[in-house]
């Protein structure tokens, strides 16, 4: 297994940390989260070449595949509520949604 694709993983991942950590746009952290999930999917990938090298397990690529489904739903699903929660108060700024209460 080549260490420059795990540290690769490791940086993804802490872009998507920081992205979702230091942002206050609705729509830069969604962007946080989908850069967070593409890592862990590499991640899997990658460690899916540990078990027998040269060989490739097709169980971790049908999670892949599953897990870019279910994570494509969700984006456009928090899309939606991005676009709702916009139309609504008129701001996607996260500190400014906070204060408001029901």
């Amino acid at each position: 297994m080549d260490f420059s694709y795990m540290v690769f993983v490791v940086l993804l991942l802490g872009l998507g940390v920081f992205c979702i950590i230091s942002r206050k746009n609705m729509i830069r952290i969604l962007i946080g989260l989908s850069i967070l999930v593409n890592a862990v999917n590499l991640n899997f990938i990658l460690l899916s070449t540990v078990k027998s090298p040269g060989l490739i397990d097709p169980l971790p690529h049908a999670f892949v595949v599953t897990a870019i489904v279910v994570d494509g739903s969700l984006i456009a699903v928090a899309l939606a509520l991005v676009l709702s929660v916009y139309k609504i108060y008129g701001t996607l700024d996260v500190r400014k949604l906070r204060r408001l209460k029901w």
